[in-house]
């Protein structure tokens, strides 16, 4: 019998989300022979359905800006909230080559940014954070410039993109929001939906890309034009070993064993493990048998690089503050009987919207970063209790800003009634029964909130007191942004469920993105980046972005060190 097919390459990499894909345009930029195989039908993984945006302090759109800050300045923030987590290499690594890696991307592919220079730091009383000038996201693209490369990427997340056209942070958001109450936000949104009805009927999907959806798409299109071999239906399988060297590995292409060998290294990009269910169990504890958890990740995102990496000899780092990414979700019924998780990144701060647990009492700022609301309800949690919680708006809230998977005026919502994603109370007290609150407890909550909200304050909590509050609220409300009284019947609810956008835990890797063995050596040919490395944040979330932008960074960092390109030859 006939061995497997095989196919050589100087660098593989396995999976196509933003750290893979940067390792494989930088690499095939630098001269490299370069593969990308992607066991899904679709190239983009978990960034396809993110929000795309990146965390690159002193990267060089805010420098053009005027916002010139100092290395020590973000070194400084990210020393205060990584704690005993901090390792200077990494640290060192990002700020310095991140701002070089934009540059490279910006300069020599098709990829172009906008800043995201008015965005804060997640936590504003921790040494060194900044109120804007860290962030930035890949430029909007039209669809049609990909050609027929279009096909292969992951249209955007369905739960958060309506009719499948995903709408921008910022000033499109916004456009929708208003488009009932403003002219000008009118017809922005007439033109929008026209164009995307336009495109479903002649391409089959919405063409004006933004976001995750944007990057993703500009990265495929700089792969292509620097001829990196994009093959999507091709899982991996066993690493290929010379020796204690990684030389490549045996995938599957339509059913068919096919061997892919590479002479400079394997790298490991596949998006972590938010649907491992076994080491779900051993690293969320919220989760004792790993079922309690909906990730918003791909399904198909399920530790496949993790574990090729352990058999290769590397080890999942220990001792992270948290192995998960995690966001509040909301679990979306549909028609075939499957269940959609929604991630709560937006509404949540808006004003007029409380969160609370069965015993109807918040216990949390609910305007905080997403990671931060779900460490709250985890430690509100009594030992043996499922971590739920519902949020509570009332009519104006809905029709205006909408609730999950709830759209605002002019959808209807009979539909979510129906079908129980969302309940409805002619009372506070209907609304607890429909839920399984305690009534007592929440009308006690909406109580003490109204009567602080109608000054705009929030003594409990302090809602919308931080610059990250702020500019996640509605700017036109004052004379808090994210306060307001729920007071108009009837009332509505969405229960949230432990989620998360991604995981933190993966393999232990130096600064050069080498994988590590169990002495800490690296494992030579066989690198990881994204999620399937572990997260150089330690567990812990400073800032939006901080998961793309690293992956940037170290698939940038990872391609020279595969190359042998000292980083400092990049004439970007």
């Amino acid at each position: 019998m006939s061995g497997p097919d095989e196919l050589s390459c100087d660098l593989l990499v396995i999976g196509s989300g933003a750290g893979g894909l940067s390792a494989a345009v930088t690499a095939a930029w630098l001269g490299l022979d370069v593969i990308v195989i992607e066991k899904e039908a679709q190239f983009g993984g978990t960034t396809a359905w993110s929000g795309g945006w990146m965390w690159i302090p002193r990267n060089p759109l805010a420098q053009a800006a005027g916002i010139d800050e100092d290395i020590e300045v973000p070194r400084r923030y990210l020393r205060s909230e990584l704690g005993d987590g901090y390792d200077e290499d990494f640290v060192a690594m990002l700020l310095e080559q991140g701002p070089r890696m934009v540059s490279f991307f910006q300069n020599e592919t098709s990829l172009a940014f906008i800043d995201g220079n008015r965005i804060p730091d997640f936590h504003d009383r921790s040494d060194g954070s900044a109120t804007g000038g860290r962030s930035l996201c890949a430029a909007p693209i039209d669809g049609r410039m990909l050609g027929s490369r279009i096909k292969d990427l992951r249209p955007p997340l369905a739960e958060v993109a309506p009719f499948g056209m995903s709408i921008a942070s910022g000033a499109d958001l916004q456009h929708f929001l208003k488009a009932t109450r403003s002219l000008s936000s009118f017809l922005h949104v007439a033109r929008r939906l026209g164009r995307h009805a336009f495109d479903m009927l002649r391409h089959g999907r919405g063409m004006h890309l933004v976001n995750g959806n944007a990057l993703v798409a500009r990265l495929l299109k700089s792969a292509d034009d620097l001829g990196v071999r994009l093959m999507a239906g091709t899982p991996a399988g066993d690493l290929i070993r010379a020796g204690d060297k990684v030389v490549g590995v045996v995938a599957t292409k339509a059913g068919l064993p096919l061997a892919i060998r590479a002479r400079r290294g394997v790298v490991l990009a596949a998006g972590g493990f938010p649907h491992d269910t076994a080491r779900k169990a051993a690293l969320f504890p919220h989760a004792p048998t790993g079922q309690e958890h909906w990730s918003a990740a791909p399904l198909a995102n399920s530790g496949d690089g993790i574990r090729l990496g352990e058999k290769a000899g590397g080890h999942v780092r220990a001792g992270l503050s948290d192995a998960g990414a995690w966001a509040p979700v909301s679990l979306v019924p549909k028609a075939n009987g499957d269940v959609g998780r929604f991630p709560h990144l937006i509404e949540r701060a808006k004003p007029g919207l409380i969160m609370v647990r069965r015993d109807g009492r918040r216990f949390v700022n609910e305007a905080d970063s997403y990671h931060d609301v779900m460490k709250g309800l985890f430690s509100a949690t009594p030992p043996g209790e499922a971590a739920e919680a519902w949020l509570i708006c009332d009519h104006a809230f809905l029709r205006r800003y909408g609730l999950g998977r709830v759209r605002p005026r002019p959808f209807p919502t009979g539909f979510w009634l129906r079908n129980g994603y969302l309940r409805k109370g002619r009372s506070p007290d209907a609304l607890a029964r429909a839920c399984g609150i305690d009534p007592a407890g929440l009308k006690a909550t909406l109580a003490s909130y109204n009567h602080d909200a109608k000054r705009g304050s929030d003594p409990q909590f302090g809602r919308g007191d931080s610059p990250y509050n702020r500019v996640q609220g509605e700017a036109s409300h004052q004379p808090n942004p994210c306060v307001a009284p729920i007071a108009s019947a009837p009332f509505y609810a969405v229960r949230i469920v432990p989620g998360s956008l991604g995981t933190f835990a993966g393999l232990r890797t130096d600064a050069s993105a080498h994988v590590l063995d169990a002495a800490d050596r690296p494992i030579p040919g066989l690198y990881a980046v994204g999620n399937d490395m572990s997260s150089m944040m330690a567990g812990r979330y400073p800032a939006g972005g901080i998961t793309l932008g690293p992956a940037m960074t170290f698939g940038f960092v990872a391609a020279h060190d595969a190359a042998g390109v000292p980083l400092a030859n990049n004439r970007s």
